[in-house]
């Protein structure tokens, strides 16, 4: 080290005194409404954190070599600026799946991991936007349950052997019912929900 311990003791008490003017600037735009129109809480956090590196970096600088020097360049600040885009949120999507999965016990673990595969999600929201339709598939089935027994009474009554596929055929007039359903539903209204 190449400085003599006045100097030291000067340096570090401007470090101590920008740490602590550092955080009372924040304190007074915290406090006065007016003056922080222009900067958001996110904005004063981060502007307070550069300050704070600055300051330990000086402190590095000074213990390391006896000279102050200043970076220029971007600190490792997360003060991210406008909207998240597609690579964020499949990261932060991944991280989140992995914390809950490590979470799971092991058998519903599995299971999840099998289920979010990116093949298997995508090709159920696919089948989940189209053919497999909430509405399509309770209408389907309500209608398959109605005119199989209506049918079932019918040939009972009458004496007529059924072949099996009339629960066929009654689920998709019924499957077909709720898409036209689902279909007018959306085109009137505008939302899917």
């Amino acid at each position: 080290m190449s400085g003599d311990p006045e100097q030291l003791q000067n340096e570090q008490e401007r470090i101590v005194e920008t740490q602590q003017s550092a955080a009372e600037q924040l304190e007074k735009l915290k406090d006065n409404p007016e003056a922080s129109v222009e900067l958001s809480p996110r904005d004063l956090e981060a502007q307070a954190e550069r300050l704070r590196i600055e300051a330990l970096e000086t402190a590095v600088s000074i213990e390391k070599g006896g000279k102050e020097v200043k970076k220029s360049g971007k600190h490792s600040i997360p003060s991210q600026r406008g909207s998240i885009n597609k690579k964020q949120r499949e990261k932060s999507y991944i991280k989140t799946m992995e914390r809950v999965q490590s979470e799971l016990p092991m058998g519903s673990r599995l299971f999840s991991k099998v289920i979010h595969n990116k093949f298997i999600e995508k090709t159920s929201d696919v089948l989940g936007d189209t053919i497999t339709r909430p509405n399509a598939m309770l209408s389907g089935a309500v209608v398959a349950f109605i005119l199989t027994l209506l049918t079932y009474t019918i040939a009972k009554t009458v004496g007529y052997a059924l072949s099996g596929f009339e629960t066929i055929a009654a689920f998709a007039i019924g499957w077909i019912l709720g898409i036209v359903y689902d279909y007018l539903r959306v085109l009137f209204t505008g939302t899917k929900s």
